[in-house]
């Protein structure tokens, strides 16, 4: 059977943190009780990340995980939408190889799924580590896309939760960081509903 959701797993030279964010995602999983497989794409890591998924794959048989290793890097956005043709699940979202998301985080927007089209997540506290200046750009960009869009919400970035068919059929036209926001407005211009969910965050410790 095809599992609920597909997790992409984006790893760029995230040697310190692929294997934690992997159990996190394992962990949360299991306590959401959501059937899942992961589907990783590494973009050229240079620091031993490849060496590290390859062991953790092979010592946990018992989940569902496929890999990619491109020989170039070629960005988020654009490994963002190559991994949906990969996976099976209904439901699609990225997950970032730095483990910055806590695993209740990940469980509360787990248990969202079928809510609505779209499972926005945002953090309505200070992300513990961040800096000033990413505070500020984040709220201006989110100000800027609202007054572009005509939406109204409270952020853009906080990998949400799509319906996998929508990611393959609607692909973001940006390959950098804005690609989420691009994918979001899309979808709601073509009457996507979503819901909004309050979560805490973390900085990335290395």
């Amino acid at each position: 059977m095809s599992p609920t959701i597909t997790l992409f797993v984006a790893c760029y030279n995230e040697a310190d943190n692929i294997e934690a964010t992997l159990d996190t995602i394992n962990a949360a999983c299991l306590e959401a009780k959501v059937s899942f497989e992961i589907v990783i794409i590494d973009d050229a890591s240079t620091d031993g990340s490849q060496e590290i998924i390859k062991s953790y794959i092979d010592s946990h048989q018992d989940i569902d995980i496929k890999v990619e290793y491109n020989r170039i890097n070629k960005g988020l956005g654009a490994n963002f939408g190559e991994a949906a043709f990969i996976g099976k699940g209904t439901y699609y979202r990225l997950v970032c190889g730095d483990n910055c998301e806590p695993i209740e985080t990940l469980v509360k927007v787990f248990s969202k799924i079928g809510k609505a089209d779209i499972i926005l997540s945002y953090r309505p506290q200070d992300v513990e580590g961040k800096k000033i200046t990413r505070k500020f750009i984040s709220m201006l960009f989110t100000k800027i896309i609202n007054l572009i869009s005509g939406y109204n919400l409270h952020y853009y970035n906080g990998l949400p939760i799509f319906k996998k068919y929508d990611v393959m059929r609607w692909q973001p036209n940006s390959h950098g960081f804005g690609f989420q926001a691009d994918l979001v407005t899309r979808l709601l211009d073509q009457g996507r509903t979503y819901i909004e969910v309050p979560v805490r965050g973390i900085e990335r410790k290395t």
